[in-house]
């Protein structure tokens, strides 16, 4: 099953309201690039590396028998600038001071931001302003993490969900 995207005109003050949601059933990721679409299968425990130089995490496993998290990414403009992110979660707490630290359960943690395959933050909460982005096609995407930054993976899978912007001129 493929994760299927919208590809939404957003104009850069519009009320429009975006929403996508992965879970980590699908065996591939869409991502976009212009207007080029490119696949990202990632290995079972193998180290997911998003596009910045260098920034790799291990793969973690859900266990069996544990809940799985999942996430879902609201997208909404921001009535003065940029957008405002909404990342909501299930089966998963934000644990933001415990962050660095050797992690002891899958349900809890932080997640990383990405735009456009390029980390721009980690998440310690439902709630992120992004400023300004040029125009074009963005793709966001978060990924739910352990305390110790391991990327949380269900059946081989990454728990992540994403979305496709295009901001207008």
């Amino acid at each position: 099953m493929r994760i299927s995207q919208q590809i939404i005109p957003v104009p850069m003050l519009s009320a429009l309201l975006l929403a996508s949601t992965a879970i980590a059933t699908a065996p591939s990721i869409l991502t976009h690039s212009g207007a080029i679409a490119h696949e990202m299968k990632p290995k079972p425990g193998a180290m997911h590396d998003h596009g910045a130089a260098g920034h790799t995490h291990k793969a973690v496993e859900v266990p069996a028998g544990q809940p799985v998290p999942t996430v879902n990414l609201v997208v909404r403009p921001d009535a003065m600038s940029g957008w405002n992110l909404e990342v909501k979660v299930t089966n998963f707490t934000f644990a933001p001071e415990r962050v660095n630290t050797k992690s002891t359960s899958v349900n809890e943690g932080h997640a990383h931001l990405y735009v456009d395959g390029k980390k721009i933050s980690r998440l310690y909460g439902n709630w992120y302003h992004l400023a300004s982005l040029p125009p074009g096609n963005h793709t966001l995407m978060v990924s739910l993490n352990t305390n110790d930054h391991g990327q949380l993976t269900h059946q081989g899978k990454p728990i992540q969900a994403s979305t496709t912007i295009q901001v207008s001129k």
